[in-house]
């Protein structure tokens, strides 16, 4: 039977580590773009309440109106940025903190307008 040389030992071994190692990378970078997009999506969630809500109490005044806004938003797990009232029409813009890795933090943004329908 033929011995292989010592310096041959365990090369496998290392090799699988290597591509596990770099299975672990590629997944948690995926992992993080994955969470940065699902932040955008509940901040643009947040907003489009936040703007129905507003909208629901334009009548009552622009105090009421993003006060309301502010709220549902906040219920959303969101930071209400700007809201403005435009005649019958809302304008609501929404933030979400995500922190995809430790030590990255990064904040989505979204906008969004309600109010009646128009002809």
């Amino acid at each position: 039977m033929m011995r292989r040389p010592a310096a041959e030992r365990g090369g496998a071994t290392v090799l699988l580590l290597a591509i596990g190692l770099v299975f672990v990378l590629v997944g948690t970078f995926s992992a993080a773009v994955i969470a940065t997009g699902m932040a955008r999506q509940r901040a643009a969630v947040a907003a489009d309440l936040g703007a129905l809500a507003g909208a629901g109490r334009a009548l009552d005044g622009d105090t009421a109106a993003c006060a309301f806004a502010a709220e549902i938003v906040d219920r959303n797990g969101g930071r209400l940025v700007d809201c403005r009232v435009d005649g019958l029409d809302v304008l609501v813009t929404a933030e979400m903190v995500v922190t995809p890795l430790p030590g990255l933090t990064r904040v989505a943004a979204a906008t969004a307008r309600a109010g009646p329908v128009r002809d």
